[in-house]
């Protein structure tokens, strides 16, 4: 830092190495956050994001790798997958892998990250469901406080 000639003191900036837009970064879809998915779900999501092959929309990593990746268990990290698959943000299917000696074991999952417009419209259609099931127990609730009305009773 030095001073310059009207006494101001002059920063020196370090100039940052240049990152390749696509190699360096990873997109996340903005709809993701019209969804109402927890920390949890984002940060799982965000790593299958940045995993997957972007022409194949798939990747594989362990629980475990994801785990040490976002800072979650095993078992927290089985939780959210299943929630990302129930909220139709992701598939899993199961893979196999052959030991040395010819075994056959369970490998880990394969992901397919969904086209968000899917998970998108399921979020609004489960919306939807809950609105029109509200509905009908206010319709329900209504009439029994008009039965009870007409025939003395109190509501339960």
């Amino acid at each position: 830092m030095g001073r310059r000639k009207d006494g101001r003191q002059h920063l020196k900036f370090t100039r940052y190495p240049k990152r390749d837009a696509i190699r360096d970064y990873f997109p996340l879809p903005n709809e993701i956050f019209s969804l109402g998915l927890s920390t949890g779900e984002i940060a799982v999501y965000a790593y299958l994001m940045y995993c997957e092959d972007r022409k194949t929309f798939q990747c594989y990593p362990s629980y475990k790798t994801i785990g040490n990746a976002v800072g979650m268990s095993k078992n927290t990290v089985k939780k959210y997958v299943d929630r990302l698959i129930e909220k139709q943000l992701i598939t899993a299917e199961p893979t196999s892998v052959y030991t040395q000696k010819g075994e056959k074991r369970n490998g880990n999952l394969l992901y397919t990250v969904r086209p968000i417009e899917d998970a998108v419209e399921y979020h609004y259609e489960q919306q939807l469901i809950r609105l029109h099931e509200e509905n009908r127990r206010q319709a329900a609730l209504k009439k029994l406080a008009e039965f009870d009305r007409k025939h003395g009773k109190s509501a339960v």
